[in-house]
């Protein structure tokens, strides 16, 4: 089972068993990202996945490793490594774990929460619309985030996410 995962550079030739997980498409870019995962027994194994890096964040609570590069949004299974699902050409450019083991995924104008699949999202409302969305922090049950306000991006705000009420606030702004 998956513990840990670190974003690496490329690593020397047999340092790790690596996987490689790629989608045949003609929209693949040629980059790739590494990520170092250490397994509950603490083997070490290396994943190379297509795109570049954004994030990766394990949900023990779901079983899942949600990876996320430039070309394509991976959900793996903790338990074999393998590939449960995946979206391709993704938008998304930030990600994060909720405390209850669900995900936050942050494209440049909405933020959507995810469970147990990548295919199920839900849109997470805001009282603003929302342009370069950053998630910051955790405090409790509440994500702060900045973000600029669509079409006056002279406003930067930070908003804060309730992961309890499924809300979102502005905080300062």
């Amino acid at each position: 089972m998956i513990e840990k995962s670190e974003i690496i550079n490329q690593p020397s030739s047999g340092q790790f068993t690596e996987r490689i997980y790629d989608i045949e498409s003609l929209w693949n870019s040629q980059n790739w990202t590494w990520i170092k995962f250490t397994n509950e027994d603490l083997t070490e194994w290396c994943g190379q996945f297509r795109g570049l890096a954004r994030q990766v964040v394990i949900s023990k609570n779901h079983n899942i490793v949600l990876v996320l590069t430039s070309d394509y949004l991976f959900q793996l299974d903790t338990l074999t490594g393998d590939i449960m699902e995946f979206e391709d050409q993704p938008q998304y450019q930030d990600l994060i774990l909720i405390p209850n083991g669900d995900f936050l995924i942050a494209d440049y104008y909405t933020i959507k929460r995810i469970s147990n699949k990548i295919t199920e999202k839900e849109i997470i409302k805001s009282p603003i619309q929302m342009d370069t969305i950053k998630f910051k922090h955790w405090q409790n049950n509440k994500l702060e985030f900045a973000c600029n306000e669509f079409a006056n991006w002279d406003r930067h705000v930070i908003l804060e996410f309730d992961s309890e009420t499924n809300k979102i606030e502005i905080k300062i702004g």
